[in-house]
């Protein structure tokens, strides 16, 4: 099916020729002719299929046919999504598809200017697409309202959960008009219980709607796993970034510190990169990624946050220098590359804990991941080394290191044959007997204890009530 075919409006249809947009994917034939007829629809695709058009599209559609009411400014569409960098990835789309429309397109994500996002929201937008944390801060202010909303879409459904959105999500959506006063689009790369939950409380009816093939990863990405120990990982990757000339290559890695370890270490091996994680400032994390897209940055580090919804054409490899923990977060990853129909390679490394990843993955994608033996050679041994970032320091204790008066410490209650509790043994008085000793003295001088406990005590009454031990009367 071609978009032409379809009963788009004029504008909306010189945009997408534009943006030059000629034939329709399986998600979006099958969405489209559900969506454009005002019915609510919850989609599942695998990444990079064109589901952000798809929706796009019926939004748009909508907010054309439908003549805005008069004397407002205040948002008839609302798309939601997890991530500030899919915020980002979306509004350029619909600036794109949108540039003939005459519609005002905000985005509202955190990092960036927050006065400058709130005068904006002020002014009025008609689309508004954010991320849920900021958009309920403007939402309680009273920024904006959302009692005019005439389109929701929601992207990445599952993602919302396993970030912890959740909460946040039912928050806005309560706050909509009715179900039935609005149209509603769901997409996600996974339908699961949780999230069909939320599509039958807050939409109306909808049609569900799955592209999902045999296998789960694009067809036109080749896949291949390298089994090398921890110590192995930094030497094979070199020498597969010298051998294959990797152009515009994504590595990813699980933890914040071991990017940085890992930046450093190819940067100072002549390999530039940069590291964009939740941590780094998001005005530093987008020009990171303008610089990649354009082609002046060849190798880019990132953590999952950048494992959904980013759209860079000319990824040609794509590095799992950490196998994902998560299974699902494998076929994101992977999916950052042969998009749009183009080849790409995805390479992984699996070390001592990344192979016990191996099994729950393969077993999701319904497929074994070809296997390669680096030679000798592939090993690069010659690379130089840099110092690993030092943990950040652990907070001090302050007062609450130092026992208090009277007591010791507990070092030296756990070595009683050293200095100090010999010291404390000889400050404490001889003569007086062990019962009528302070609790300082007690704990201070154990072994003087012990070595009283071993004599045999006077016969009498007392010998009696305690006798000796047998150590004492073989003596």
């Amino acid at each position: 099916m071609k978009f032409s075919e379809l009963p788009l409006p004029e504008p909306l249809q010189n945009g997408l020729a534009d943006a030059g947009f000629v034939d329709c994917t399986p998600i979006q034939e099958r969405t489209l002719p559900i969506s454009l007829s005002g019915k609510d629809v919850a989609g599942q695709a695998q990444t990079g299929t064109g589901k952000t058009a798809a929706f796009l599209v019926t939004l748009f559609t909508r907010l054309l046919k439908d003549s805005p009411p008069e004397g407002t400014h205040h948002p008839r569409a609302l798309i939601l999504a997890p991530t500030r960098e899919l915020v980002v990835q979306i509004e350029q789309d619909a600036q794109l598809l949108g540039r003939q429309c005459g519609l005002t397109i905000q985005a509202i994500y955190g990092g960036v200017d927050y006065m400058k996002q709130r005068d904006a929201l002020r002014e009025g937008a008609d689309v508004i697409i954010g991320t849920p944390g900021r958009l309920i801060d403007y939402l309680k202010q009273k920024v904006y309202s959302l009692k005019q909303i005439e389109m929701l879409v929601i992207d990445e459904a599952d993602r919302m959960f396993d970030m912890g959105f959740i909460a946040d999500l039912r928050f806005i959506l309560r706050r909509l008009p009715p179900f039935d006063k609005r149209q509603n689009l769901m997409f996600s790369a996974t339908l699961n219980q949780r999230v069909m939950e939320l599509a039958y409380e807050f939409m109306n009816m909808p049609e569900k709607v799955s592209v999902t093939p045999e296998k789960m990863t694009a067809e036109n990405v080749e896949q291949v796993i390298y089994h090398a120990s921890r110590k192995e990982k930094f030497p094979l990757l070199l020498g597969l970034l010298r051998r294959d000339g990797m152009e515009r290559t994504m590595i990813f890695i699980n933890t914040k510190r071991e990017g940085e370890y890992l930046h450093d270490r190819l940067n100072a091996n002549g390999f530039p990169c940069r590291l964009i994680s939740g941590d780094v400032d998001q005005k530093k994390r987008l020009r990171i990624l303008e610089q990649f897209k354009s082609g002046e940055l060849p190798i880019l580090i990132a953590t999952d946050v950048a494992s959904r919804g980013l759209h860079i054409d000319g990824v040609t490899h794509v590095v799992n220098y950490d196998l994902p923990q998560d299974c699902e977060d494998y076929v994101h990853r992977i999916g950052r590359t042969a998009r749009a129909g183009a080849q790409g390679k995805a390479i992984s490394l699996a070390d001592e804990d990344g192979a016990l990843y191996l099994e729950a993955i393969e077993e999701y994608i319904k497929a074994k991941i070809p296997c390669e033996w680096a030679e000798d050679e592939l090993f690069v041994t010659d690379f130089k080394r840099v110092a690993r970032p030092k943990r950040a320091p652990l907070p001090s204790r302050g007062k609450e290191a130092r026992p208090e008066r009277g007591k010791t410490s507990s070092r030296q209650k756990r070595t009683p044959s050293g200095k100090g509790s010999e010291t404390a043994a000889a400050a404490a008085p001889r003569q007086q007997p062990a019962t009528s000793q302070g609790a300082g003295a007690d704990e201070a001088a154990p072994a003087k204890k012990r070595r009283r406990r071993r004599k045999t005590k006077p016969s009498g009454e007392g010998q009696e009530q305690q006798p000796a031990p047998e150590a004492a009367t073989t003596e």
